[in-house]
């Protein structure tokens, strides 16, 4: 996790050159300026996830973080309103942990590919062919969802979640590849649903390995989301926040994140002696975050997020279970 340090402008594009070249910078710079500004104006804070383009990420952002660590801190902040810069489940547990604040998305068309592959309806159906099976939901699930659900949580988390429950087994929604993960770590039964991201399961165990073949000195890291071939031809398996901690922890000479590959971006800035070889997976929903996008939604305190009370009541106590659980 990364606090974004509020420098002047110099200072953030000395930071981030190495990948934002000077003729983007000169478009991003005024943008970076006036959100700034703005957000002293507004006591309001901006949380982006790991996938968040660099401008925003390490320009704009309070903190930058995975969403286990978003969720954790959108709980704690003291500010009157919160820019998530993220897809929409992201800015719905925002909103869940910060009842009583106002939490914006700079677009309410980022959407997600998981979130989007289940409904309420679906898991009360899974509810009644297992009866007495407790529900964990991936984080990247709607409010709906989450409301149905025991236990909330992330790839960094979700082999400790699906433990802490004591049971033989669970029902573990929606992402298949994570599923299938989880299953291979832990010798509770996993009942699964279908879903997939979009960006991970793009990537096949062949590309690995071509890759591998022509930097055999390369180290590659998969996200959990991705096919069981992928992550098997992969020297390690994580969420972003271990993926990203793996490579400062070891600081290879050549590495590939096997994940959505702006992160890769952010994590050379922080890794400049790590050479970083980058496939292009690209997710359609995170792009549409803008610093545009993110100072118009600021100025006028558009793209709310509201989730009824109902709803809401429920759903915030699967997400509060995992915070407490943690890593």
């Amino acid at each position: 996790m990364q606090s974004s340090q509020k420098n002047t402008l110099s200072d953030i594009y000395k930071k981030i050159s190495s990948v934002v070249p000077e003729i983007e910078w000169k478009v991003h710079a005024p943008l970076i300026e006036k959100i700034n500004k703005l957000k002293k104006d507004k006591n309001a804070v901006i949380l982006a996830h790991n996938y968040q383009t660099p401008e925003i990420y390490h320009g704009v952002a309070d903190i930058s973080a995975d969403s286990l660590a978003l969720a954790v801190e959108a709980s704690k902040t003291t500010a009157d309103i919160i820019v998530l810069c993220g897809v929409h489940f992201m800015a719905e547990t925002a909103k869940l942990m910060n009842p009583e604040k106002k939490v914006l998305i700079p677009d309410m068309s980022a959407g997600c590919s998981l979130a989007s592959s289940i409904t309420g309806e679906d898991v009360r159906m899974l509810k009644e062919k297992y009866p007495g099976v407790p529900v964990v939901s991936y984080v990247n699930t709607s409010a709906e969802v989450k409301a149905e659900t025991d236990i909330c949580c992330t790839s960094a988390n979700a082999v400790k979640v699906v433990e802490s429950l004591g049971v033989e087994k669970v029902i573990f929604l929606p992402d298949y590849y994570l599923a299938n993960y989880v299953q291979k770590n832990t010798k509770v039964k996993i009942i699964s649903w279908q879903g997939t991201c979009i960006v991970h399961e793009k990537f096949t165990a062949k590309e690995i390995e071509d890759i591998r073949k022509e930097n055999p000195d390369i180290k590659i890291i998969a996200h959990p989301e991705c096919p069981p071939d992928v992550i098997s031809a992969s020297d390690f398996a994580g969420s972003t926040s271990n993926m990203s901690e793996y490579v400062k922890k070891n600081q290879p000479k050549k590495v590939l994140l096997v994940t959505e590959c702006t992160m890769s971006d952010n994590v050379q800035i922080e890794n400049p002696n790590v050479k970083f070889i980058k496939p292009c997976n690209l997710c359609p929903y995170m792009n549409k975050i803008t610093l545009q996008k993110i100072y118009d939604c600021l100025k006028n305190e558009s793209n709310e997020i509201k989730i009824s009370h109902n709803i809401a009541a429920m759903a915030r106590k699967s997400v509060q279970r995992m915070t407490t659980i943690g890593r």
